[in-house]
């Protein structure tokens, strides 16, 4: 074996692809594009590297062409789930003994696969099935995936080199351990990027995982699990287990070998998953880590010296971008009265021009939402708008589910703070606006920082600095992502470490050594080179 003290490439976030109307990456994934659409995938279950095909099957559709199949899935089932967790112990021991820079290579090789030949493939399938525009497909599965991976092995770098002092005669160590059992991560839909990094986390710190996918989403999940095993990552390290949630969670966990759960989901259902974990916990070999980044009912804040223009452009992007299907999407803002004429002009004015249909269409700047179960939420918060007697719908408020779940941007004009809309998540492209009175910024921002359960991002406008630093501290607990005149979307891996606290997750921003470090459970070794042979202490002469 070869000795020495490596470092990992110092990584630099990836470039972000244009796609640009004549250029050689947009004729590519177009070309892409077109093959996917033309097969059925069939995907199984994969245990310890081997596929399963249970039979038991759903399909993955186009959200924005419901009657188009993408992909049929075979459902793990109990059997499964216990074939995966032995087939999960079994490999630990080997993979927990690889030197790190054998796990860190594992990574940094898909990087590299991602930002080649694998780039077209992932990205396509995630248009596809999670009906992204192009551009929301590059920044998401793409260029935040291989940021997690390159950034994640220089944090796990530092994590391992963080050394304590040792007094003379003896030599004092930490070894940083993968965690006594197996990490169960359950993915969300939206972000590709998320569902691969939730698996492959744990598994640089050496420990195996259980890859529970969310249906919507199995096929862009699929191939970017085929993307780490050509990359070299051995059998049994990460196994797929798509198919009923209950049904996979609840037999995962009662296992008594669980030692983490890493989620991304809604808050109802971390929830529920929490509470089993603690029903079960007499059961369990170790205290189970819990990590979950969940809801969000994220605001935009605006104060009488914001400029138009900015919070106008940052309220467009920030709650229409992928449909606000976004868990850092802005869905409340709170507009002082002075500026909401001209805020409602202008948002109309530009919302006009956003186009709505499939996104291999590049005119296109929202697809559709992500199933029907969604589409009814929307169109029941729409239709309540319409007939409050509180609140009106002020721009869009149209839907239709003939083809694909299409769900125009909406935006709501709300007289309280506490109507509906304003309270709740929607998980859409609908932007709940609460345009208050000039002389009651005090109330309005009382209600901006403890009128939500959820705590994840939120943003500013103003233009007065000392409006911005009073902001600043008044909202430091309302929001684990802050941004100043800037929308609350788009936080980058080694830039904005993302997560938040109250309903929004337990905040180990992931895409920072903050979220690896609850992977590992550290060992103090302390070595004595001459150690006393009496016992006798000197005071006792």
């Amino acid at each position: 074996m070869t000795h020495g003290e490596f470092r990992v490439p110092v990584p630099v976030n990836e470039p972000v692809r244009a796609y640009a109307p004549g250029s050689k990456e947009r004729a590519s994934i177009e070309a892409e594009l077109d093959r996917q659409a033309s097969e059925v995938v069939e995907i199984p279950v994969l245990v310890g590297g081997e596929e399963v095909r249970t039979g038991d099957t759903f399909d993955v559709v186009m959200p924005h062409d419901h009657g188009h199949v993408l992909a049929k899935v075979h459902k793990a089932g109990p059997t499964e789930v216990a074939r995966a967790i032995e087939a999960a112990q079994t490999a630990k021991y080997a993979w927990q003994a690889l030197p790190f820079e054998a796990r860190a290579g594992v990574l940094l090789k898909s990087a590299e696969l991602l930002a080649g030949p694998w780039r077209d493939r992932i990205n396509a399938s995630t248009m596809l099935c999670q009906s992204k525009t192009v551009h929301q497909a590059e920044i998401d599965a793409a260029c935040e995936l291989i940021d997690f991976w390159r950034f994640n092995c220089q944090y796990a770098e530092a994590i391992h080199a963080e050394q304590p002092i040792s007094s003379p005669g003896c030599w004092n160590r930490v070894e940083h351990r993968p965690l006594d059992g197996f990490v169960f991560a359950i993915t969300p839909f939206n972000f590709t990027s998320i569902a691969a990094n939730l698996p492959s986390a744990p598994a640089l710190m050496g420990n195996t995982t259980l890859w529970k996918p969310s249906e919507t989403a199995t096929l862009s999940n699929w191939y970017t699990l085929q993307l780490m095993r050509e990359a070299g990552l051995p059998d049994g390290v990460i196994n797929f287990l798509p198919g009923d949630g209950p049904t996979i969670g609840g037999a995962v966990l009662a296992d008594p070998r669980l030692s983490g759960l890493h989620f991304t989901g809604s808050t109802p259902t971390f929830r529920h998953l929490w509470r089993q974990i603690g029903e079960n916990l007499a059961n369990y070999k170790a205290y189970p880590r819990i990590v979950g980044e969940t809801g969000g009912k994220d605001f935009v804040f605006a104060h009488a010296s914001a400029d138009v223009e900015s919070l106008v452009v940052a309220l467009l992007r920030g709650a229409f971008e992928y449909q606000g299907q976004k868990c850092s999407a802005a869905s409340r803002a709170y507009v002082p009265k002075s500026l909401w004429p001209t805020v409602k002009a202008r948002l109309a004015e530009e919302t006009a021009k956003l186009r709505m249909g499939d996104p291999r269409d590049f005119r296109n700047f929202l697809g559709a939402v992500i199933d029907a179960r969604a589409f009814a939420k929307h169109k029941d918060a729409i239709d309540a708008a319409r007939s409050a007697k509180d609140a009106r719908i002020v721009i869009g408020g149209e839907y239709d589910d003939s083809r694909g779940y299409f769900v125009s941007p909406t935006v709501i004009e709300a007289d309280s703070p506490d109507y509906d809309t304003m309270l709740r998540e929607l998980f859409g492209p609908i932007l709940t606006v609460h345009p208050y009175a000039d002389d009651s910024f005090e109330v309005a921002l009382e209600h901006c920082c403890n009128g939500s359960e959820f705590a994840l991002t939120g943003a500013i406008f103003a233009r007065d600095r000392a409006i911005v630093s009073g902001l600043t501290e008044r909202l430091r607990y309302a929001a684990g992502n802050f941004y100043v005149n800037d929308k609350p979307t788009g936080a980058v891996v080694g830039q904005q470490p993302f997560g938040g606290t109250r309903a929004s997750g337990t905040n180990d921003k992931a895409g920072s050594r903050l979220n690896l470090e609850r992977w590992v459970s550290q060992r103090t070794i302390k070595e004595t080179f001459d150690p006393p042979k009496d016992w006798r202490y000197p005071f006792l002469g």
